[in-house]
């Protein structure tokens, strides 16, 4: 290789890179999945990296980008698998009939740690939307579209591309962009999603600091009579990959005392998750000493209460995608959060 190939080797993978973090976010919205959005990007990249003398420069580098990304994501879809949280398969169970049954990988919608999908802004309503639209509540909607009707809305709705760049991207007319749009906008305006409420201010405020040192004191204390007053009435706990989810605070707070009581002396680590506040939860280790990952915890907030808490439980994938170690020791009451 010639010293001007290298170079131009170089710097188109400089330029490619640039734009990682905000395709690994749409081709994440499009998949429900860390691992798969994050395979989709490294396919994108691969076929520009092949591509690139083809391309002639009719369009950004950056649109191009999204239009290979795009490709390669309707062609993941093409197996019709719509990513789902529990209490989007089933009923809610109540504590009595609680039982743990694991369904696929391939079910779950799965979490991603914020850095890894949400670019640097300096514009606060942008960062705010950006934050907004990786939320479970709102990927979980996002899931109900069909996957052409999905990549309108988050072109559209999400990173703001105006119809023409939109229609030239997908290879159809504004006409049928807007179409699409004006129904996916329906579909979300018909379901209720549970979650969809949550309202977090980014940075959190005193309030809901205050509230997220009180989650950590009653849980890593283990305090139920605690942890149920910052608990909504109607607040869900899910346990992917089991699809067992329970409502209400009662039904938690029993649950944490019974089929949950191995959690009893936890730690909890801060990350920051779909948009939302969540933490690496470390159980004791009663073999090793110290601590053991034993799920990543994604919270919703709304109306100074805890109304939802999600426990994803796959730490051997989970854990080293938040850059989180895999043993803390027994003196260790923090480490560093998670990239």
């Amino acid at each position: 290789m010639s010293d001007g190939t290298a170079t131009k080797t170089t710097d188109l993978d400089v330029r490619l890179e640039k734009h990682r973090v905000e395709l690994t976010g749409y081709c994440y919205r499009m998949l429900g999945s860390s691992f798969e959005a994050e395979d989709a990007v490294q396919d994108t990249m691969v076929r520009a990296w092949r591509s690139y003398d083809k391309f002639e420069g009719r369009s950004s580098l950056r649109s191009w980008l999204y239009r290979i990304a795009t490709n390669v994501c309707l062609d993941m879809l093409t197996a019709g698998n719509k990513r789902a949280r529990p209490m989007d398969l089933t009923e809610s169970t109540p504590l009595a009939q609680a039982a743990l049954s694991p369904r696929p990988d391939n079910t779950w919608l799965e979490p991603m740690p914020d850095s890894r999908v949400l670019p640097s802004t300096e514009d606060p309503a942008e960062a705010a939307v950006a934050k907004e639209s990786v939320r479970l509540a709102f990927m979980a909607a996002l899931q109900q579209l069909p996957p052409k009707q999905r990549a309108v809305l988050i072109l559209r709705e999400v990173l703001a591309w105006r119809a023409t760049e939109v229609a030239e991207l997908l290879g159809t007319t504004v006409a049928s962009v807007n179409s699409a749009l004006q129904r996916a906008r329906a579909t979300l305006a018909e379901q209720q999603q549970p979650g969809a409420e949550a309202t977090v201010s980014d940075p959190l405020d005193d309030e809901q600091q205050k509230l997220l040192d009180r989650y950590v004191a009653a849980f890593e204390g283990y305090d139920m009579t605690a942890l149920t007053a910052l608990l909504h009435e109607d607040a869900i706990m899910t346990m992917p990959p089991f699809d067992l989810w329970l409502t209400g605070h009662d039904d938690i707070a029993g649950f944490m005392t019974t089929l949950g009581s191995a959690c009893e002396g936890s730690r909890l680590v801060p990350v920051e998750v779909n948009g939302l506040p969540g933490f690496a939860q470390y159980k004791p280790d009663p073999e090793a000493g110290g601590y053991t990952p034993w799920a990543v915890q994604v919270l919703e907030i709304s109306d100074g209460r805890l109304t939802g808490f999600h426990f994803f439980l796959d730490t051997k994938r989970w854990f080293p995608l938040f850059g989180l170690p895999l043993h803390l020791e027994a003196e260790t009451d923090q480490v560093e959060e998670g990239v």
